[in-house]
C-alpha cells in the first residue's frame, strides 16, 4: 500500500541534511518536472516584489522568498518532519519508533507542489509554493504535474493507494485507473445525517496514518484496509461512490 498525504503550508525551518538531491527522491521519473519548478522558484526569488505578488505573501512572510532563493543549497530534513500544521502535528512522526518511521518511508508519499509526491523520509528544504500558484516560466501547476505524476504512480504499480490529499493536490496528480485506490473523506454522523468536517479532517487523517505506522499492517486492497480498521475500532465505510471511503469520527 501507498498513502498519499497533502503537504502543509507551514514548515519547520532549518535542518542538518545535505542540500536537495532530486535524484534521491521517490518517483525518480519526475526529475525533469521537479527541476523545472525549482528553477522557476529560484529565478522568481531574485525579484522580491514579483515573488511577493506571485506567492501572495504578507510582509511577515517575506522570509519564505529567501527559502525559495536557497532551494538548491539549503539544509534539508525528512519531509515528514519538515511539515507542521494540524495533520502533521497529529501524526507526530518525531515520536514514532525507528521501525515505524521506516514504515512511513516505505509507504507514505507527501504531495509537494514544487516536487510532486515525495517519500515521507525524503530530505527536503523549506520552501513556499501552493498548489494553485501560477509560476512565471512554467505551465499552470495542474498541467505541469498531472499527467507526469499519474504516469509515475502507474509505473510504481502499488497494489493499493489510500488517497488522503485535498482536492487541490489530487488535481496535481490523480491516481491512475490502473491502480486500485480509495479517496478518504472525514465525516461525522448526527441527527441530520453525515456531514464533512474541516479541522477534524486533517487531525483525523494524521491520527489514522500514525495508527497505521504503529501497527504496520500488510494492506494490499480496500478490503484488507477495512478489515484492519475494524480490528482497531476505526470506522471506515464505503462512501457515496465506489472510489471513496468515509472515515467516521466524533467532533
Amino acid at each position: 500500500m501507498k498513502i498519499l498525504l497533502p503537504p502543509s503550508e507551514t514548515k519547520r525551518p532549518g535542518g542538518d541534511g545535505a542540500p536537495l538531491d532530486l535524484d534521491a527522491l521517490a518517483l525518480a521519473g519526475l526529475h525533469a518536472e521537479r527541476s523545472a519548478v525549482i528553477d522557476a522558484l529560484v529565478a522568481l526569488a531574485a525579484d522580491e516584489d514579483a515573488a511577493r505578488a506571485v506567492l501572495k505573501l504578507s510582509a511577515r512572510q517575506l522570509g519564505d522568498i529567501a527559502h525559495n532563493r536557497m532551494l538548491r543549497d539549503a539544509a534539508t530534513m525528512p519531509a515528514v518532519d519538515r511539515y507542521t500544521g494540524v495533520l502533521f502535528d497529529a501524526l507526530d512522526a518525531a515520536t514514532l519508533s525507528t521501525v515505524s518511521r521506516r514504515w512511513l518511508g516505505a509507504h507514505v508519499w507527501i504531495h509537494s507542489a514544487p516536487l510532486g509526491p515525495i517519500g515521507a523520509l525524503d530530505p527536503i528544504p523549506a520552501y513556499r509554493l501552493a498548489a494553485g500558484t501560477s509560476l512565471p516560466g512554467v505551465a499552470a501547476l495542474r498541467r505541469h504535474w498531472a499527467d507526469a505524476t499519474t504516469e509515475a504512480i502507474a509505473g510504481e504499480a502499488p497494489p493499493f493507494v489510500l488517497d488522503l490529499r485535498s482536492e487541490a493536490y489530487v488535481a496535481l496528480g490523480p491516481v491512475p485507473d490502473s491502480v486500485p485506490s480509495a479517496y478518504v473523506r472525514v465525516v461525522t454522523d448526527d441527527e441530520g445525517g453525515s456531514r464533512a468536517l474541516n479541522h477534524f479532517n486533517k487531525k483525523s487523517k494524521g491520527l489514522l496514518v500514525r495508527e497505521l505506522a504503529e501497527t504496520r499492517p500488510r494492506i494490499v486492497s480496500r478490503r484488507s484496509l477495512r478489515s484492519w480498521a475494524d480490528r482497531r475500532g476505526i470506522v471506515l465505510r464505503d462512501g457515496a461512490d465506489s472510489g471513496t471511503l468515509e472515515l467516521v469520527v466524533s467532533e
